[in-house]
């Protein structure tokens, strides 16, 4: 520096060595720093550097839609940069997964694909194109009400071709819409399906997916509940977590029950593999069976069933073996050694199909959850309702899209 200095005296006009001393310091000063350190960063986290030999470019600084300790949640996170173009966006969140997103075509907002959760803490960090960063946080409020959910086919499982995908929430869901954009179903085949809104058998708000027609065998199937950060709306409150399921179709099986006959027949690729005498409800009153295509909900095996509990006062209080339940309202095929005399003769049981304990035995033994019961014949009091067990089925495919919130 001293060496460069005495050359400019030596060159300069008279009377203005110190000032282009001054100038000369400087120029090299800069260069130094800018050699040595490159772009750097204030306290604040915002890039101020530039390189050499290029104007220096602004400060890095984003702004973010959500603010402070108790941040609206259910909103989209949206970064803006203040100049320039944003190369790398994180959200990051003190507990659970990061937020991912993208960034707009013009380069100066990046907007999260889901929304800020209630009650979560948030941390930013947003980089530009020209190596520049800049850092944001906020925390939202928390839930005031919770809604949670039941969901069937369990996980891990393999069911049957008419086993369906089914959701009991806890609270109303009065945005329909928010929540089914959240369930994201996917198939190992494509299958075509869709979601449709019912009232299930306890009251409570439930929502389905039904294939348009039975699964076919092997299909693998996802469901991916993404509703964290989802208000479900008045009265109902916030979703607080995400739920995921997978399961299998087994074996192609239909069990045909035939009322006006009075035989069951158990179907396996399209062959009968059993063929029995059952006796099922009495015609004419409240202990007729159901017609329809029920899904068998559960192999509940030995049991006690008695009248009260589904209306019918004290006409029995029995153990009952085999029991495979078919709807919400107590209708079962099960064994019913009492009723031999009608089996194959009549309809005289009080609403369930029975059959001889070998009969029932075997059968227990070869159905599985989701195998559908086709119900045939005069002697019923009705079909099988959506919302008890799962009647699905009894709805025609245009109706039941009909019952999307997205169509």
């Amino acid at each position: 520096m001293i060496s460069a200095r005495r050359r400019m005296r030596r060159t300069a006009p008279l009377g203005r060595p110190v000032r282009l001393t001054l100038i000369a310091g400087t120029a090299m000063l800069g260069a130094t720093l800018t050699a040595c350190s490159g772009a750097s960063t204030s306290d604040s986290g915002k890039g101020s550097g530039h390189v050499a030999g290029k104007a220096p470019a602004q400060d890095t600084k984003i702004s973010v839609n959500l603010q402070g300790g108790r941040a609206t949640p259910g909103k989209p996170v949206e970064v803006t940069l203040g100049s320039g173009k944003l190369k790398t966006v994180t959200v990051s969140a003190a507990e659970g997964d990061a937020l991912t997103g993208r960034i707009s075509a013009d380069g100066r907002t990046w907007t999260s694909d889901r929304p800020a959760a209630p009650g979560t803490t948030y941390s930013i960090e947003a980089r530009d194109t020209e190596g520049g960063s800049d850092k944001a946080g906020f925390t939202t409020a928390g839930a005031d009400k919770v809604n949670k959910l039941t969901l069937a086919p369990g996980k891990n499982t393999t069911v049957g071709i008419a086993q369906p995908l089914s959701i009991v929430f806890d609270n109303p869901v009065k945005d329909r819409a928010a929540v089914e954009k959240a369930l994201k179903v996917s198939t190992s085949n494509n299958t075509e399906g869709s979601w449709g809104w019912l009232q299930d058998y306890s009251g409570k708000d439930r929502v389905d997916w039904r294939p348009k027609e039975y699964w076919k065998s092997g299909t693998k199937v996802t469901l991916d509940a993404d509703l964290n950060g989802i208000d479900s709306g008045p009265s109902g409150g916030w979703f607080v977590r995400d739920y995921r399921t997978t399961f299998t179709i087994g074996t192609d099986q239909v069990v045909k029950v035939d009322l006006d006959r009075h035989r069951l027949t158990l179907k396996r690729d399209g062959k009968t593999v059993m063929d029995v005498p059952m006796s099922a409800g009495t015609p004419g009153g409240e202990k007729a069976s159901w017609r329809g295509t029920a899904v068998l909900m559960a192999k509940e095996g030995t049991i006690n069933m008695r009248s009260e509990t589904v209306g019918l006062g004290d006409a029995y209080d029995k153990m009952v073996d085999s029991s495979m339940r078919l709807t919400w309202s107590g209708m079962y095929a099960h064994a019913a050694p009492w009723n031999a005399a009608y089996f194959g003769v009549a309809n005289h049981s009080s609403g369930c199909v029975g059959m001889s304990d070998a009969n029932a035995g075997a059968l227990y033994q070869q159905v599985r959850v989701g195998d559908p019961f086709e119900i045939t014949g005069a002697d019923a009091k009705g079909t099988v309702a959506e919302g008890n067990g799962y009647g699905a089925w009894n709805v025609t495919w245009s109706d039941w899209q009909a019952k999307s919130a997205l169509k």
